[in-house]
C-alpha cells in the first residue's frame, strides 16, 4: 500500500502513513529474517500454492522454536532492527546486509500512481486505523 503524497497533508493523513511505515517495516523485518535464515526464500518457489503455505508455516514454526531455544545465537544484538524510542530513529539490523547481497531488488513495478479504487481502500484504511493510540508528535 502507498502511503500519501507529502503535499499538503491532513493531520489523519500524516498520522496513517506514520502507522503504515511502522507496520511496512515490521513487515520487512520478518520476511527479511527469514528469507535470511531460509534461502528457500531466494527465488521464485516452483511449487503448488498449498505447498507454499506449507513451507511458510514450516519456516515460521521453525523460526519462533529458534527464538525461543537459541536466541543468542540464531538473532543476536543488532541483528534484527531497533527503534529508539526517544529520537524515532530506525537502527537497521545486519539481515539487510544478508539480504541485499542474495535478493535482487525488483524496482518499480508498474505505473507509480494509484488508481481510484486503491485510493478509496485507503482512505476506508485509514479512517479505520486513525482510532485511538498517541503519536509522540
Amino acid at each position: 500500500m502507498k502511503p500519501y503524497s507529502r503535499v499538503s497533508l491532513t493531520k489523519e493523513q500524516k498520522v496513517f502513513n506514520c502507522r503504515l511505515s511502522r507496520a511496512r517495516r515490521i513487515v520487512e523485518n520478518a520476511f527479511g529474517i527469514l528469507a535470511s535464515r531460509f534461502r528457500i526464500f531466494e527465488k521464485p518457489m516452483a511449487c503448488l500454492r498449498e505447498t507454499v503455505d506449507k513451507i511458510i508455516k514450516a519456516c515460521c514454526a521453525l523460526h519462533n522454536w529458534m527464538r525461543i531455544t537459541s536466541s543468542n545465537n540464531y538473532t543476536p544484538s543488532g541483528s534484527l532492527d531497533e527503534e529508539d524510542i526517544d529520537s524515532g530513529r530506525v537502527m537497521q539490523g545486519s539481515w539487510r546486509d544478508e539480504i541485499n547481497k542474495t535478493l535482487p531488488s525488483i524496482g518499480t513495478v508498474g505505473s507509480n500512481h494509484s488508481s481510484n479504487l486503491a485510493r478509496e481502500k485507503r482512505d476506508r484504511i485509514c479512517r479505520y486505523f486513525n482510532g485511538e493510540g498517541a503519536l509522540p508528535w
